[in-house]
Formats: structure tokens, C-alpha cells, sequence
């Protein structure tokens, strides 16, 4: 149901981190990872299941909406995530 704005105390800007401003040049990194550092934690901090779901919500769009910027790599196990990083230079065969 939706809510009168007054009804909040306080409004933020809805602004998400650029892919250069997030991540490192020369890593990789899953997207439960990218989840986290969207929310200023860090790649290997400890959350519970219930949060990372809600995390990813955020992350697997953001990764969508900025995928002309990033690379993936395939997983090491087929029961392991995908890694994603910044797309630079001659990352990829075909550039």
C-alpha cells in the first residue's frame, strides 16, 4: 500500500555506487560480494541468509544495469557463483 511521504521523517537520494567507484580494477568478485560492499560492508563479512536475499535485490539488478562496464568470468565449480569485475582494456579475446 502506498505511503504519504510525510509519513517518513527523513528522504534520501536514491544513489548507487558507479562500478569504478565499487570495484577494484584487478578483481573479481561474486555477486553476493558485490551485494555486501553496495552496502558499505565488506566483500567477506558475515551476514545471515535472510539478509543476503535482501541484498541481493539490490545487487543482481545493479550488475545488470552496469554490465556494458563489467566482465564475468566463469565459475571455478558448477555449484560455485560467477565472478564479476571491471571491464579495462583487452579484458576480453574479442576487444
Amino acid at each position: 500500500m502506498p505511503r504519504a511521504k510525510a509519513d517518513f521523517g527523513t528522504l534520501h537520494p536514491c544513489d548507487f555506487y558507479t562500478p569504478d567507484e565499487l570495484l577494484e580494477e584487478e578483481q573479481m568478485y561474486t555477486v553476493y560480494e558485490i551485494a555486501r560492499m553496495l552496502q558499505g560492508l565488506e566483500p567477506e563479512a558475515e551476514i545471515d541468509e535472510e539478509t543476503e536475499a535482501v541484498l541481493l535485490d539490490w545487487a543482481v539488478p545493479w550488475v545488470m544495469n552496469n554490465s556494458a562496464e563489467l566482465v564475468v568470468a566463469e565459475p571455478p565449480a558448477d555449484t560455485d557463483p560467477g565472478y564479476y569485475g571491471l571491464k579495462r582494456g583487452t579484458d576480453l579475446a574479442d576487444d
